[in-house]
């Protein structure tokens, strides 16, 4: 067994679309980065990269990179779940936490939990999504930015 960790955080900014988990989400705001911005998938992509030992998000996807502006971060991950397939890895189990005041996220998880699952050609229920605030505290409770945290575990091949 691999484990692998992965954590992302963006500011949150007018003109530009909420998205995480690959779902748009009805906001004012949305994630500003060179890519989408969709921090659960970024901090996913960390983990997967982390656990299989190749790295981390910038090896493969270097923000000043051009070639990756306003890249769909759904696109970026399903490149890195195919180099883990390819090592003959599997997705054991898939963790991850958002940690935003706003929105409120309940009614996308499930959405989000389908969407990483076909990015990573993995089953549903081997991918949980959690949200939670940061009560208020620090730049991420008073709603200025949005972070994600994940642990994926991978299976060698026996």
């Amino acid at each position: 067994m691999r484990i692998g960790n992965g954590y992302d955080v963006h500011r949150l900014v007018e003109g530009r679309e909420l998205k995480l988990g690959g779902v748009l989400i009805p906001f004012d705001r949305g994630l500003m980065g060179h890519s989408d911005g969709d921090a659960l998938l970024h901090s996913i992509i960390d983990a997967l990269l982390g656990a299989a030992g190749l790295g981390d998000i910038g090896n493969y996807f270097p923000p000043g990179d051009e070639e990756f502006r306003g890249a769909d971060s759904e696109r970026l991950l399903t490149h890195v779940a195919k180099l883990i397939d390819n090592l003959g890895l599997k997705l054991a189990n898939l963790d991850a936490t958002i940690i935003a005041e706003a929105p409120r996220l309940k009614e996308y998880i499930e959405p989000m939990r389908s969407s990483i699952a076909l990015c990573i050609g993995g089953r549903p229920s081997l991918v949980n999504v959690k949200a939670k605030t940061n009560d208020g505290l620090g730049y991420l409770g008073e709603g200025d930015a949005i972070a994600a945290m994940a642990v994926v575990l991978l299976e060698e091949p026996t």
